[in-house]
């Protein structure tokens, strides 16, 4: 028992000290100037409480020659109107409507292949832009920078995620931490398989070519998280990915109440594991290091064992580090919210159940349109 009661340690330490390596191999866009025509594409549905800090940042742009287009996916809250007012008579900014949304096509899809194929021919690469990111003044430039200076046809340089209430704070900070932890960042970038492959659409960097020979959104129109398909498009059509810190650059508040993201996380968790059979191994994986410590502690002083309460405690306090340096890394907040790893860990994978359990209802929806096709 008391051997046993070691692995999770052991488990839990490995994974941190590969945390830790991966924050000093990531990637960070600089202050650079950038020469060349970037096409910024901003879809927007429903996002008129949100959409106006995002659209001035992107005015704030600078070093780099740029144009907007925000296209408005059937908003009825007045977006567009929000649009119009603070981009007023700037000529970069273009406002498009979009498209009824075609059989066989997810909503975000088909916007940002609208956006592409609108964009203006010369610009080579394309920024990919959510409205609830604010992005610093140099940020569309220095990722497109280390687009070019990373050799990758698609980066992904991950905002800041802002977080308010405790729901968010619990689940919010597993984003970074779970690529920081479990992806080689090295490997995922030389290796030519698909399978490894990350990536988040609140902003993304794309060069245009890569993204023509991807087949664009049009080959991931169907895809609930459309940002790791086209990676993983890009990989099958020969190019290179990568990921980046970009909380230095661009920050994010995806979810503003526990029941939006909780709806959030529910539509697309089941489509992040390939089956269920892997989503119930990962959550066995996430509770066995993150969880087991604080059942294995608890045993321990119940029957008095302090080898097992040391296991148990040891074990902890690795789980524990593995979030301060991935917060440390991604410009997250770490005390007190990394102590409530097991919780965070148990949050999760009660999102999953529920998300595969939606999913087999055909109850899964987004923006009141379905999830699964």
């Amino acid at each position: 028992m008391s051997a046993l009661a070691w692995l999770p340690a052991l488990l839990a330490g490995a994974l941190a000290v590969h945390a830790a390596i991966n924050a000093r191999l990531l990637r960070r866009p600089s202050d650079a100037a950038f020469p060349e025509p970037v096409a910024v594409l901003l879809p927007v549905r429903d996002e008129a409480a949100r959409v106006e800090p995002c659209l001035r940042s992107l005015l704030g742009q600078r070093g780099v020659p740029l144009s907007i287009l925000v296209l408005d996916d059937g908003s009825t809250d007045g977006t567009a109107d929000v649009v119009r007012a603070v981009a007023g008579d700037d000529p970069r900014v273009r406002l498009l409507t979009g498209a009824p949304l075609p059989p066989g096509w997810l909503g975000k899809p088909h916007a940002c292949q609208q956006l592409a194929d609108a964009a203006d021919p010369a610009a080579r690469v394309l920024a990919f832009v959510d409205a609830d990111v604010v992005l610093s003044p140099s940020a569309v430039a220095g990722a497109a920078a280390l687009l070019r200076s990373a050799g990758v046809g698609l980066l992904s340089p991950y905002p800041r995620i802002v977080v308010g209430s405790w729901g968010e704070r619990l689940v919010q900070p597993l984003l970074q931490w779970s690529w920081l932890t479990f992806l080689p960042l090295r490997a995922l970038e030389r290796s030519a398989r698909p399978s490894l492959a990350a990536a988040g659409g609140q902003f993304l960097v794309v060069d245009r070519s890569a993204y023509l020979a991807a087949g664009g959104h049009a080959a991931v129109r169907s895809s609930v998280l459309e940002d790791i398909s086209l990676a993983r498009a890009v990989k099958r059509s020969g190019g290179r990915i990568a990921l980046a810190d970009g909380s230095r650059v661009a920050e994010c508040r995806m979810y503003s109440s526990w029941d939006s993201l909780v709806a959030g996380y529910t539509k697309s968790l089941w489509a992040s594991f390939g089956s269920a059979l892997g989503a119930a191994a990962v959550v066995g994986l996430l509770l066995l290091v993150y969880v087991v410590p604080v059942l294995l502690t608890v045993f321990g002083l119940v029957t008095w064992s302090l080898p097992v309460v040391l296991a148990g405690c040891v074990a902890y306090a690795l789980g524990v580090l593995g979030r301060v340096a991935s917060a440390a890394a991604t410009g997250g907040r770490w005390w007190p919210d990394a102590l409530a790893q097991p919780v965070s860990v148990l949050l999760f994978g009660w999102l999953v159940v529920r998300s595969y359990r939606l999913r087999r209802a055909g109850a899964l929806r987004w923006r009141d349109r379905p999830v699964v096709l």
